[in-house]
C-alpha cells in the first residue's frame, strides 16, 4: 500500500484497540473505521478523538468511549433489516455507527442544541436512514412504532416497560442500569415467545437519563 493510503496512526492504534479488547464483528469494526470520530467532538478535544477516553460535549453530556460503542453495538446484533430506536442522541457519534449497520435509527435526544446540531452533523455524513427527534426517551410516542433493536446511552435506574413493550419478537434491548451517580451495568433484554430474558455484561458509567424536555438547551 502506498504511504499516502495508510490512515494516521492514531487511527490504526483505533482499531487495532477495538480488536484487543475482543471486538470481533467485522460490520461494527467496520462502521468503526469509517465514521469519523473527530467530526463529533469538541474542536478542542479534537486530538484525543481516536483516544479510548469518554469526552464531554455540550449540555454537560458526553460522547461515550469507543470501545463501549463497539461493545453495545456488537451486543445489539444489528441487521441490515433492523429498525433501531436510540435513546440519548448526544454528539450523534452512536446513530452514525448504527445507520451503517441497519435500515433505519430513530434516536431521541432531550437537549434541543443537542438534536439540532447532531441533525446537521448527520446529515452532513450522509446518514440519511437517521432521525433525530427532539423528545423524552420515557414517553416514545405511540407513532413511532416498535422496533427490532433498542439502544439506552444514558444511565437508567430500572428500564421502564415504555422501552422494553416497543420491542419486537426476537427484539434486543441494551442498556446502562444503575445509581446514577456511580458505576452502572450493561443490561441486555431479549423479548423471546415466553418473555423478556435479562442478562447483565460488563459495568459502565453513563451520564443520567431524565425524563422529559429539557427547558433551555
Amino acid at each position: 500500500m502506498p504511504a499516502f493510503d495508510k490512515p494516521p496512526p492514531e487511527k490504526m492504534m483505533f482499531q487495532l484497540n477495538l480488536r484487543r479488547r475482543g471486538i470481533s464483528d467485522q460490520g461494527v469494526l467496520h462502521a468503526m473505521e469509517v465514521v469519523p470520530r473527530d467530526v463529533f467532538v469538541a474542536p478542542a478535544d479534537r486530538k484525543d478523538a481516536y483516544c479510548d477516553a469518554a469526552l464531554g460535549i455540550a449540555c454537560g453530556q458526553t460522547i461515550s468511549q469507543p470501545f463501549v460503542v463497539a461493545y453495545m453495538t456488537e451486543q445489539l446484533q444489528v441487521r441490515p433489516e433492523h429498525r433501531v430506536l436510540e435513546i440519548g442522541t448526544g454528539s450523534g457519534y452512536q446513530a452514525a455507527i448504527l445507520s451503517k449497520l441497519c435500515g433505519k435509527v430513530l434516536t431521541i435526544e432531550r437537549f434541543r442544541t443537542l438534536a439540532d446540531s447532531a441533525r446537521k452533523r448527520l446529515a452532513e455524513l450522509h446518514c440519511d436512514n437517521v432521525e433525530v427527534m427532539l423528545g423524552d426517551g420515557f414517553d416514545i410516542p405511540a407513532g413511532a412504532g416498535d422496533f427490532d433493536r433498542v439502544i439506552v446511552t444514558a444511565a437508567m435506574v430500572e428500564i421502564p416497560h415504555a422501552l422494553t413493550g416497543r420491542l419486537e419478537p426476537g427484539g434486543i434491548l441494551i442498556a446502562p442500569v444503575g445509581p446514577h451517580n456511580g458505576t452502572q451495568t450493561l443490561i441486555r433484554i431479549v423479548r423471546t415467545n415466553t418473555g423478556l430474558e435479562r442478562k447483565a455484561l460488563v459495568d459502565v458509567r453513563f451520564v443520567p437519563a431524565l425524563p422529559g424536555i429539557a427547558r433551555e438547551l
